[in-house]
């Protein structure tokens, strides 16, 4: 059975806080009981009977694991109001005993609260082919863990036989053609699988072009394995990593998650890698193609992709350069004396690899840069001790669920922990549960970043970390802003409480740190980015060769990092009024206007990592209060209420679909079902703004909707993906559905039903 194993290490594995927030899977054959065992089987079942109908697992097993580990007792049944039934204090305060009850079940022994963050379809595959390169799949993947990755991949498939970008939508050649060759490379037959499954994701890949259809990024990974061609690639030149700064296009001015992307990606480029080419490899040339390997064009296949992944085409610019560089540029780098260029590149590209990996203590940014760097490495020295220890991080990026082993984004475990925090102060019953609060807090400060990169860590492209929260933990080292941001307001409003509560506060130093970050981040137009201050212009963007998802080669704001910063900065202001204090005015000011300036014209805002218009609406709301704004005295919330008020569904309820991030166009849930978390932002947004002062039957309806939608184990079910990166990337927030909906409530009880 599997077990999810909370703050602890191992070997090749280092730390900057006691491995405090780590989470890793264990398979232990001798685990559980006979029923036990049995209940996994069944919802396993379940799921795979209704996988076509509901794709978004509901973290069961780790569910499971948790709540018989805490013992916290009974959990108070559900209430289900009637129709006509007037909602009370007495109803509502049971709702949320029954969800704080369930939350506090949920939290892991050293404070945090684990979940699932997957969701995107093309995680997987890349360490599958990565561990078959180097000969270690076996060695690192035991049979079980094989046997779940197959589960995960059969599970996620598209009825046309196809596998899509993330848990919904239509299929797309990079996961189809890379999650069929995981499927191969770990033992599936051209003809296995329910249904023929394997033959009818040929058939899908072969209908729609083959290989060759490709986006950029899956191309880079089939060259490596060697079922596709080097020179069927765009060039990704490693001697961009030795252009000066003022030049424009030096990568050291993209995101850092762009950034870490390219430099294992052109190593392996530079190199022209290709691992072994096996029987399997002779096989997979043969299967995925519609003509015969050694015939395919490989100067055309460069600019082909499938219609189904092309989002952002290359324009004519980009193309051109494509051009120039493939057929003058990368032949004369084969030549002395400019192969003496191309080592030198080469060895700055993967020195910029190493640095990374050691401040990240060999996590990375993200999976999908993990896997790169961790190939680049080996690529480098199949024998080092770099690789051995990415071998050992690679638990950190597993996830096990009913629908099987998935690999994750990244952790989200301080991301959560902030939000569940709130959640839980918003209820106003801390005295209740302020062992939930206390351990909650001691996380937050076991989090924190103490340093900044080591060396002259600008030379390396890196920003200052010293005082920031990460997304996941301060192993991971990559400070984000609106988590920093979102860890200070927390860490702020435990420190108003009783000690005897939660605990002793933070340091006024440590405040100041994180400050300090946050401040550092803003851009010019009042805005704030993610990871690190904005480098590049605006017209940069069109310089995006990923061709499936927008923005993502260089840092831009967003409106829930600025409103993040905004409250943050306006709370400590409150309380430390003296320290910084011109600096923070003029942020908060300059944020303030930004918020309203992204307003879109019909009363949204949209979401850049959430699902979309309801995300970002709450977000910039929150903001916009948090600086004096009400409905009175700003047209923006009033414009915000009636956008969302127009949105509300006949239940009472709010449902957004993610085609609304890919369409930019706010847009229902297929048969106008209602979510339970974009209902929870909707209400948080409208109690915010003020609209119960106006008319709180719209907020009524909505609290309705959650009371009802409560389970018997006191949270609240799993719908429809609710997160989204670079508009197409699909997130799985697990976590959420605990989260907002009793947020909500909360805010409700104490702020309409029992004003003041």
């Amino acid at each position: 059975m599997w077990k999810l194993t909370i703050a602890e290490g191992g070997p090749g594995l280092f730390t900057t806080n006691n491995f405090i927030g780590r989470e890793h899977w264990e398979f232990d054959p001798d685990a559980g009981t006979l029923e036990e065992r049995a209940e996994i089987e069944r919802v396993r079942e379940e799921y795979q009977k209704n996988r076509f109908k509901k794709k978004q697992s509901s973290d069961l097993l780790m569910r499971m694991q948790l709540r018989k580990e805490n013992g916290n007792g009974p959990i108070p049944p559900p209430v289900k109001l009637q129709e006509t039934e007037e909602i009370t204090d007495e109803i509502v305060t049971s709702t949320l005993r029954s969800a704080l009850s369930s939350l506090s079940s949920l939290q892991a022994h050293d404070g945090h609260w684990p979940a699932e963050f997957a969701g995107s379809l093309f995680f997987i595959p890349p360490l599958v082919m990565a561990l078959y390169i180097t000969g270690d799949l076996s060695r690192i993947l035991s049979l079980n863990h094989r046997i779940e990755i197959i589960r995960y991949l059969y599970n996620l498939q598209n009825e046309d036989g196809g596998w899509s970008f993330h848990l919904a939508g239509h299929s797309t050649m990079l996961c189809s053609g890379l999650n069929y060759i995981a499927l191969r490379i770990l033992g599936e037959g051209t003809e296995d699988g329910e249904d023929r499954a394997m033959a009818r994701a040929r058939k899908w890949i072969l209908d729609h072009g083959g290989l060759v259809g490709l986006p950029s990024w899956g191309k880079l990974w089939v060259s490596v394995l060697g079922a596709y061609e080097w020179s069927g690639c765009n060039p990704l030149p490693p001697e961009c990593w030795l252009l000066p700064n003022f030049i424009p296009l030096n990568p050291g001015k993209m995101s850092c998650h762009a950034r870490v992307v390219y430099m294992p990606m052109s190593y392996l480029y530079g190199r022209r890698f290709v691992g072994p080419i096996t029987e399997l490899v002779h096989s997979l040339r043969k299967e995925l193609y519609n003509e015969p390997y050694n015939l395919v064009n490989w100067n055309k296949a460069r600019n082909t992709i499938a219609k189904e992944d092309l989002h952002y085409p290359h324009p004519l610019i980009q193309d051109l350069a494509w051009g120039f560089l493939h057929h003058l540029t990368e032949p004369l780098l084969k030549r002395w004396p400019f192969s003496m260029l191309r080592e030198k590149a080469l060895k700055a590209a993967i020195g910029h690899v190493r640095y990374e990996d050691e401040m990240n203590r060999y996590l990375c940014v993200g999976c999908v840069q993990k896997m790169l760097c961790m190939m680049a490495r080996w690529v480098e020295d199949p024998n080092s001790e770099a690789y051995k220890l990415h071998l050992a991080r690679l638990p950190d990026y597993y996830w096990v669920a009913e629908d099987g082993l998935k690999i994750q984004s990244l952790g989200c475990q301080t991301w959560v922990a902030v939000f569940a925090i709130q959640a839980i102060m918003a209820c106003g019953l801390n005295e209740e549960y302020g062992q939930a609060l206390r351990k909650a807090h001691d996380f937050i400060k076991a989090s924190q970043v103490q340093d900044d990169p080591s060396g002259d860590f600008k030379a390396m492209h890196r920003h200052m970390s010293k005082g920031s929260w990460t997304f996941s933990m301060p192993d991971y080292g990559w400070q984000v802003s609106d988590v920093t941001a979102e860890g200070l307001k927390v860490s702020l409003l435990l420190s108003k409480m009783s000690t005897n509560l939660v605990g002793e506060k933070m340091e006024n130093q440590r405040f100041y740190d994180a400050v300090n970050v946050i401040l550092s981040l803003q851009s010019e137009n009042g805005g704030f980015p993610a990871w690190e201050p904005r480098r590049a212009s605006p017209w940069m963007q069109k310089f995006n060769p990923s061709e499936v998802f927008e923005d993502p080669i260089f840092e831009r704001e967003h409106v829930e990092c600025t409103s993040s910063a905004l409250q943050a900065l306006a709370l400590f202001r409150k309380l430390y009024p003296k320290h910084r204090r011109t600096e923070i005015d003029s942020s908060i000011s300059k944020a303030t206007q930004y918020i309203q300036d992204v307003q879109e014209t019909d009363g949204s805002w949209y979401g850049n990592w959430g699902i979309c218009y309801t995300y970002g609406t709450w977000f910039a709301v929150a903001g916009l209060v948090a600086c004096g704004r009400n409905y009175k005295n700003c047209a923006a919330l009033r414009k915000a209420c009636e956008f969302l008020i127009s949105k509300q569904l006949p239940n009472g309820g709010w449902g957004e679909s993610f085609l609304s991030s890919h369409n930019k166009v706010w847009t229902n849930i297929e048969g106008n079902q209602e979510h339970v978390v974009q209902t929870a932002w909707a209400m948080l947004t409208l109690i915010d703004a003020g609209q119960a002062e106006i008319d709180p039957t719209p907020i009524h309806r909505g609290v309705r909707v959650l009371i009802n939608s409560q389970t018997k184990d006191g949270d609240f079910p799993q719908q429809e993906i609710i997160g989204v990166f670079h508009r197409y990337g699909g997130l799985n927030y697990a976590a959420f559905r605990d989260i907002f909906p009793l947020w909500a409530l909360g805010e409700y009880r104490n702020r309409v039903l029992l004003p003041a």
